[in-house]
Formats: structure tokens, sequence, C-alpha cells
């Protein structure tokens, strides 16, 4: 059963709104950091490293533009082709789950283990969601 195909939209813009907010607070941090080191550290990122909780923000941030990449790619051919099913709205919205438990993880307490478990299933939402848009894509020729 086809869904409007409209409703994938909305799991990438909650990814979106996680990435600005990542971004709000990267900024923040490095602000921060700036009054505490050398300012000439942002010119080449050569010297003295950022304190690990900026370079935290830093990493959560630049995650943002890795996978989710699939992530948003999956979603757009899905919409683009009018194949947006259950399947495929169940996938999304459990990688913003999985994204969103990733990146309250990494911004509070920051346990690898966690994060990457969290991670994991991030990873196995995206290639559910990529193969059910393979099988939904394939049935139609």
């Amino acid at each position: 059963m086809s869904h409007n195909p409209t409703l994938i939209f909305l799991p990438m813009l909650a990814v979106v709104a996680l990435t600005f907010v990542a971004f709000i607070r990267m900024a923040g941090a490095r602000a921060g950091a700036v009054k505490t080191m050398d300012p000439r550290y942002y010119r080449a990122h050569i010297g003295d490293p950022e304190p690990e909780r900026v370079r935290a923000a830093v990493r959560h941030y630049d995650n943002l533009f890795e996978l989710p990449t699939l992530f948003y790619a999956a979603c757009l051919t899905a919409f683009s082709m009018a194949v947006v099913g259950r399947w495929t709205l169940i996938f999304a919205w459990g990688y913003v789950a999985t994204r969103v438990l990733q990146s309250v993880i990494h911004m509070t307490y920051n346990n690898p283990a966690h994060r990457g478990g969290a991670f994991v299933l991030g990873v196995l939402f995206t290639l559910a969601l990529w193969i059910n848009l393979a099988l939904s894509i394939f049935a139609r020729l």
C-alpha cells in the first residue's frame, strides 16, 4: 500500500533540524573556545587542539554529512519514484530515532559503545530503507 509520497519529507526534515541544532551547538562551543585559546588556531587548525568538548561537537556536526547522505538519497528516490510505502516510512523514522539517540549520547555522556550501538542500528535502518526501495523499484519493472 502506497502512502502520500510527501510524508517522506517529515523524517528528512527531522534530520535537517538535527543538523542545524548540531551546527548551533558546534558554533557555540567554538565561540567559547576562542575565548580561552589562541584564535590563530582557526586559521589552519594548526597548534594546540581544541578542547575535547569542542572537538566532539565538531565531529558530531561532521557526522551529519556522512551516513545521512544515503538516508536523504533513499528518501528522495522513494519520493521521485512514488514508492513511499509503510515500510519506507518505518525505516526512515527508525533511522531518525537512532540518529537522534546517537546525537544525544554524543553530546552528553559520549560513551563510544552506546554511541556505536545507535550508529549500527542507524546503518541497519538505512540499509533496510535501501533494500525496501530496491524491491519497490524492481517490482515496477
